[in-house]
This record gives structure tokens, sequence and C-alpha cells, in this order.
């Protein structure tokens, strides 16, 4: 099958494992003659930047998938998701010591430093916030809604592309990668990712972060398959 579009992770996919851009991965993305939609648990506006620096710019699911948008200058789609997320941190905040990151830009998640027992504080979110899920990106502790996703970002992002999802195929590293891999139509999983997420690839490129995507792509590409 010839895939029509690609959509790929930032933090442990095209970066070096301290999260300094490889310029290889880069390069290979920009070379592309297929679009490539940016996916990341990370800001919009961070988004924003890898993608020009990158030269894929500009469709873009941030915030893993609470933020969408299919052109720099558009306004983003934002998920009204927050206000359950803060209710659910103001609950773990007396019980534990947390540090937020990225406060004033987020707008549809809590992301937190790792200071915590994240796998109490999960268990207790699901006894009292079931819609609320905590997620380890092995980068940030993520508090966010259960009915977004990089997922359901891939889902909206390909409506206004006017594709479906199994026309993409998705690389990512991590669990909040996995919704979104399990969307598209074909698979990959960098060397570094989580062996969950290996195991529903289609892919597993031997080479990890960066040099795993440049490995993946020309895989495609010698199997004519983008």
């Amino acid at each position: 099958m010839k895939y029509k579009a690609l959509v790929i992770d930032i933090d442990g996919t095209i970066t070096h494992m301290d999260r300094k851009l490889s310029l290889r991965a880069a390069a290979k993305l920009r070379s592309l003659d297929i679009p490539v939609v940016i996916a990341t648990g990370n800001v919009l506006c961070y988004a924003k930047a890898v993608a020009k620096l990158v030269g894929v710019c500009c469709n873009i699911i941030a915030e893993n998938g609470g933020v969408i948008i299919d052109g720099f200058d558009n306004e983003p789609i934002v998920s009204d998701v927050i206000h359950e997320c803060e209710e659910a941190y103001e609950f773990l905040s007396t019980k534990y010591d947390m540090e937020k990151l990225d406060s004033v830009h987020r707008t549809t998640e809590i992301v937190l430093r790792n200071t915590f027992d994240v796998d109490e504080a999960r268990g207790l979110l699901n006894s009292h916030f079931p819609g609320v899920e905590i997620i380890d990106t092995h980068f940030a502790i993520h508090i966010k809604s259960r009915k977004i996703s990089k997922g359901t970002g891939l889902l909206r992002m390909a409506e206004l592309m006017g594709l479906e999802t199994s026309d993409f195929v998705a690389i990512g590293d991590s669990v909040n990668d996995l919704e979104m891999l399990e969307e598209a139509g074909f698979a990959i999983a960098v060397g570094n990712a989580d062996g969950f997420l290996k195991d529903v690839a289609d892919y597993v490129s031997e080479a990890t972060y960066g040099d795993g995507t440049v490995e993946a792509i020309d895989f495609l590409l010698s199997r004519g398959m983008i």
C-alpha cells in the first residue's frame, strides 16, 4: 500500500537521548513528498517551533491530542477538558508535593516533574477520577483526560486534511504514542521505544532515537510505501 501522510512524535523519536534534534532525521523528514504531521505531548508553541525548524510546517497535534492546528496562522482547535485535569491535580496535590511544568502555555492537560510516586497516584486517580489518567512519557508526567489522545488527534487531523487515518504512517517511542500507532495504517516504533509499543508496531527499527526514524523512512521508501 502507498501511504499518503506521516505522523511523528518529537522527543525520543526525532531527537537524540538528550533531546537535541537529530539533524539526520530532520533532513529525512524534510525530503519527503508527503505531508508530515508533528504529534507531541508538548505545548503548541514548542511544536510550532520544531515544525518550522525541521521544515515540515504546519500540521500539528499538541498536548497529546488536546490541541490541533492545520496551518501556522490558523486558530487551534482546543479540547475543553482542562477542568477535570485541574480537579484531579488539586486532589493529588493534597497527597504529594508536585511541581507543574509549562503551566502558562498548557490548555488541556497538566504536566508535572517526576518527583512523586506515579504508580500510587495513578491508583488514587483511578478510584476518584476515572475519566482522567496519568501517563509517564519518560520526559514528564501528564495528567490528561481519557477522552483525548494522539489517536483522537490523528482522527481530527485526518478529517482536516481530507484523509483517512489508514492513509498515515505513524512513528513513535512512548506510551502517549500508543493510540496514534493503533489508529494509523502502518505503525513504526523506533529502537528505544517502550516494549508494548514495539508489540503493536508493524516495523521496529534497529537504530534508536532520530537514527531509528531515518532507518524507518528508508525502509518505507525502499518498499515504495510512501
